[in-house]
């Protein structure tokens, strides 16, 4: 699963490339588009980085006009991250791109496999984070 993962992702980043966007910037991105708005804590959350690191990540991403910062509706203290129009504009042929990376890479299986793998993965996903829960939840009762 860790060398499947590893070539998808160097195989969005090449792709990415195309798009001017590094292998960071195409995750962050693919946060944002998929949430509509995130604070950046969220999106460290997600990208499982350092706040500091989206940080600065976001300064890069918002002078090349891929999102912008704008105030949190309900905390003034937080900035949530958005998408620009430009970005919005191009969301099809983003999706495009990554619909082709994941059918490039699920070329050699029929569409039983790839069915079975989905809903395996899904099944894995869904027990490691409940595990995750569980054991932060332990951690907070003791």
């Amino acid at each position: 699963m860790h060398d499947a993962s590893r070539l998808v992702r160097k195989r969005f980043s090449q792709r990415a490339a195309e798009y001017g966007l590094s292998s960071a910037q195409w995750r962050l991105l693919a946060v944002v588009l998929r949430e509509g708005r995130a604070s950046q804590a969220r999106i460290a959350d997600k990208l499982e980085i350092e706040p500091i690191s989206v940080s600065r990540l976001v300064d890069r991403m918002e002078q090349a006009g891929w999102v912008a910062r704008e105030p949190h509706p309900d905390d003034r203290r937080v900035r949530v991250i958005v998408p620009t129009a430009s970005t919005l504009l191009i969301r099809n042929d983003l999706k495009a791109m990554a619909d082709s990376v994941f059918d490039e890479a699920l070329s050699g299986l029929t569409p039983e496999a790839r069915h079975a793998l989905i809903t395996g993965l899904a099944a894995v996903n869904t027990t490691l984070s409940q595990a995750v829960c569980d054991a932060m939840a332990d951690v907070k009762d003791s």
